[in-house]
């Protein structure tokens, strides 16, 4: 068979064409290993094979060494891919078990952003090759445990927040009631528990939490203002009558001072203990000193007058007793005197004479029944 001489021309025509190619894919391949975005790079190689396996083949030695030239271009590529891989893979699963040691965490808002560091962290890795999809899958499941828990707190906190909401809610309303309460103490007493059941509430989340706060603490500056004005007031009330005790004092020590237990400062101290009663209360620490001095100064003379009063009554009695025994010895003295007289009338004859000594022993009879009577009065008043 003749062999047409042009053939063999455009043959070998072709054949530099299609070497030519070849050569320029090789330095392409030989580029890429400069390549940093190795998903590009993949989609580049699979185009250069896809391209080579294009151009016919030959079946010449030069073609050989081409082709052995591109693949070792495609090894040099896939060698410093597979070196990136195996870095980008063991970031990753670096980050993976960072991951999962945050997965746990309740520090959700620092979690959070740690977790997204990781994600930036994890995007600059790079890819790690077949082993991507599944390191993926396993970073993206540790998150997802710290996401799945962050969220169910987040439910947990919200129906808290809402619990916390109402109970603030009814304790507003409560404090307004009371805010313009005059029971000081007793809506005092009941205004610090309420503001114990706000604390143990907790917090009724941020778009309430301040507004409910302003609220409860404005109803309850109303009273405590108030309150504050109320006893400005008893405390000068308080002053001024403490200063009024003091002179009650003065006064009850003045008299107890000159020792004298007359009727009239026995009036007097009376008079000071019913003005004392008449004046207000000075304050629960200046009342009870100033009451006990004044009860001590009030102590002090009714103590003084009741031994004086005893010992007035102690010289009476003696004076009674010494009347009394005047009396009896005027009784023994007037008996001597009659048994006298009658012994006197024995030897008389006129009876004139006899009628007047009759008349003597008569009057001192008379007068000893009056002693007597005097006697049993004085005995009488002596065993009162």
């Amino acid at each position: 068979m003749a062999v047409d001489y042009n053939d063999e021309i455009f043959e070998e025509q072709d054949l530099g064409a299609d070497i030519n190619a070849k050569e320029a894919l090789i330095e392409e391949a030989e580029s890429l290993k400069d390549e940093e975005n190795w998903n590009e790079a993949n989609r580049k190689l699979n185009q250069l094979k896809k391209r080579w396996r294009k151009i016919p083949y030959y079946e010449s030695l030069q073609e050989e060494d081409l082709k052995e030239r591109f693949e070792k271009a495609l090894d040099a590529v896939y060698e410093k891919r597979n070196v990136v891989f195996k870095k980008a893979q063991e970031i990753k699963e670096g980050l993976i078990q960072q991951a999962k040691d945050l997965s746990l965490s309740d520090e959700w808002n620092k979690t959070t952003q740690k977790l997204n560091e990781l994600m930036e962290e994890w995007k600059k890795a790079g890819n790690a090759g077949d082993k991507d999809d599944d390191l993926w899958k396993e970073f993206n499941d540790a998150r997802q445990v710290f996401y799945d828990r962050k969220r169910q707190n987040w439910e947990e906190m919200n129906k808290k927040f809402e619990q916390a909401r109402s109970i603030k809610e009814k304790l507003v309303e409560e404090a307004k009631a009371l805010q313009d309460s005059e029971q000081w103490k007793k809506t005092s007493q009941k205004l610090k528990d309420m503001m114990d059941q706000w604390k143990a509430a907790g917090n009724a989340g941020k778009e309430y939490e301040n507004a409910l706060w302003n609220d409860f603490n404005a109803a309850r500056q109303v009273f405590y203002d108030r309150r504050a004005v109320f006893y400005d007031d008893l405390h000068k009330k308080q002053d001024i009558n403490y200063e009024q005790k003091m002179a009650l004092v003065n006064q009850a020590k003045q008299i107890v001072a000159t020792n004298e237990f007359t009727k009239e400062n026995t009036e007097t101290m009376k008079e000071l203990s019913a003005e004392w009663k008449k004046v207000g209360s000075c304050g629960r620490e200046k009342e009870n000193t100033i009451w006990k001095e004044f009860r001590s100064i009030n102590d002090q003379y009714f103590d003084g007058l009741t031994k004086f009063n005893e010992q007035k009554h102690q010289d009476w009695k003696k004076r009674m007793i010494e009347t009394r025994d005047y009396k009896k010895s005027q009784i023994e003295n007037q008996k001597r005197q009659i048994a006298r007289l009658q012994e006197d009338t024995l030897g008389l004859i006129s009876e004139e004479q006899t009628r007047a000594i009759e008349q003597q022993i008569e009057d001192k009879e008379d007068f000893i029944q009056k002693l007597e009577a005097e006697i049993a009065d004085i005995d009488k008043k002596i065993e009162e």
